[in-house]
C-alpha cells in the first residue's frame, strides 16, 4: 500500500447520532388504504416496525465496529474538469502473491458493503482455485467518498476514478465485477480502458441497448420465434412498468428527492427498503441488515441526497439511455443470470455488450447477487478466471493460484 493512501475508520459523531434519534422520535407516518399490501409501495406496518427498531434497538456503534473490521482507506483522485475527489475504498489482499486484481463496483441502493461476503471467499489462497486482490470503492457521492460539486460527472468521469484508483494501487492490469450501476460503469471502463488496463470483466446484470432490426436482425427475429426470449422480455416489461417509478424521478429531479432524504430518515428508509425487499429471491432481510445499509446512506459523507444524482448524470436528465457514447468492445466478458434479477434481458442479447466468453445460469438469487448468493457468484468468477476457464491467465503473471 502506497503512502498516498490513508487508513480509514468509520466514526460517526455522537452529535450526528443524537440528531438521528431526535428525527426518529419525531417521525410522522402517512395513512394507508385497507389491504394495500405492497401494491402502493412499502407497507406502512413494515416501515413503522423498522423505524421503531432503528429508534429503540439498532446499535450503530456495534455495527460501526463490525464495518471497521474491513480494511478501508481513502485517497485523492484527480478527475479531468472536476478537480480532486477523496475516494473511500476497501482493499483486501490475498496471501497469494500472484492473486488477480479485481475491482468490485456497487450500485444503488447498495454500497461498498455488498463486497463483504465475497471477501473471505475470493481472497482465500489455494493451489486449486484462483484468488483475488479485491478493491471495492464507494462511488463518488456514495458512502464515505466525496461527491462531485459540478454538473456533468457522467459515465466516463466515473470510469476515470475507478481506473485511476486501480493504477494508484499498482494494479496496471485488472479485472472487474459488478451489477446494477456498477455494470453500467463497467461498460464505460471497458470502452475507455479495455485491454490496456481492464483485461476482462464479469457482470450479474448484463444489460445494454436493445437490438434494432437494422443492426441485429437475428436477435429481433428471436423475439417472434423463440418463446423463452419473448417471455423474458414480457416479464422485464411488466417488472419495469410496476417498479420503474424510482428511475423516472432519479433521472429527472434528484434534487427534489434530496430534500426529503436529507431531513427524513424514515423517508429514506421507505424509499430504499422498498427496493431491498422487492428485488431479492426469497432473501429475508433482518432489521439490522436493512438498517446497516440505510445507515451508510444516512451517514454518508456527502449526505443522503447526493447519491441519486448519478442517475441524472448518466442519462443527461433522462434525455438518453445510460450507455450514451459507448459501443461494443472486444474485452472478454462473463455474465451470470439470477432468476429474480428484475432488469433481465435474453441471454442472447449479452453479445451486444461485448465479447462474451462465459455465461452461467442459476436457479436462485436476485438483484444483490454478492449479498444473496456470494458462493455462487464467487464460483462463477473462479470458473471464468481459473484453469481451463476462458479468461485464465488474462492478467499477465497473475493467474491467482498459490
Amino acid at each position: 500500500m502506497g503512502s498516498w493512501a490513508k487508513p480509514f475508520t468509520v466514526q460517526v459523531s455522537d452529535a450526528d447520532l443524537e440528531l438521528l434519534h431526535k428525527k426518529l422520535e419525531l417521525a410522522t407516518f402517512p395513512d394507508e388504504l385497507e389491504g394495500a399490501g405492497w401494491d402502493y409501495g412499502a407497507p406502512l406496518a413494515d416501515v413503522k416496525r423498522i423505524t421503531e427498531y432503528w429508534r429503540d434497538k439498532f446499535d450503530w456503534r456495534k455495527t460501526e465496529e463490525t464495518i471497521n473490521q474491513l480494511p478501508q482507506f481513502t485517497t485523492e483522485i484527480e478527475v479531468e474538469g472536476h478537480g480532486s475527489l477523496n475516494i473511500h475504498f476497501v482493499h483486501q489482499k490475498s496471501a497469494a502473491e500472484n492473486a488477480i486484481p479485481l475491482l468490485f463496483v456497487h450500485g444503488w441502493p447498495g454500497s461498498f458493503l455488498e463486497v463483504r461476503k465475497l471477501l473471505p471467499i475470493l481472497t482465500a489462497a489455494s493451489p486449486d482455485q484462483p484468488s483475488f486482490h479485491v478493491v471495492a470503492p464507494s462511488l463518488p457521492g456514495f458512502g464515505f467518498s466525496e461527491a462531485p460539486t459540478k454538473p456533468g460527472f457522467g459515465g466516463y468521469q466515473h470510469a476515470e476514478v475507478l481506473n485511476k484508483l486501480m493504477l494508484s494501487l499498482g494494479y496496471n492490469e485488472y479485472v472487474y465485477q459488478a451489477g446494477d450501476l456498477g455494470h453500467v460503469l463497467g461498460v464505460y471502463v471497458a470502452n475507455a480502458y479495455g485491454h490496456k488496463h481492464l483485461k476482462a470483466w464479469h457482470t450479474n446484470m448484463p444489460t445494454y441497448r436493445a437490438p434494432t432490426f437494422w443492426s441485429n436482425p437475428l436477435l429481433i427475429l428471436e423475439i417472434f420465434t423463440n418463446k423463452a426470449v419473448s417471455q423474458t422480455l414480457e416479464q422485464a416489461s411488466r417488472t419495469w412498468k410496476k417498479g420503474g417509478g424510482y428511475y423516472m424521478v432519479q433521472t429527472t429531479v434528484p434534487q427534489t428527492l434530496a430534500y426529503s432524504f436529507a431531513d427524513s430518515p424514515d423517508g429514506l428508509l421507505a424509499w430504499i427498503y422498498e427496493k431491498l425487499a422487492r428485488i431479492v429471491d426469497d432473501y429475508h432481510w433482518t432489521e439490522d441488515e436493512v438498517l446497516e445499509w440505510i445507515s451508510i446512506y444516512w451517514f454518508s459523507r456527502a449526505g443522503p441526497g447526493a447519491n441519486v444524482r448519478i442517475y441524472y448524470e448518466l442519462t443527461g436528465g433522462n434525455k438518453h439511455d445510460m450507455f450514451e457514447g459507448t459501443k461494443w468492445t472486444s474485452v472478454p466478458l462473463g455474465t451470470s443470470y439470477f432468476p429474480k434479477e428484475p432488469i433481465r434481458f435474453p441471454k442472447s442479447w449479452a453479445c451486444l455488450i461485448g465479447k462474451v466468453v462465459f455465461q452461467a445460469e442459476h436457479d436462485k438469487g436476485g438483484h444483490f447477487a454478492a449479498h444473496e448468493q456470494p458462493e455462487k457468484l464467487a464460483g462463477d468468477l473462479r470458473m471464468m478466471f481459473g484453469k481451463g476457464g476462458p479468461a485464465y491467465g488474462i492478467v499477465p503473471g497473475k493467474d491467482g493460484y498459490a
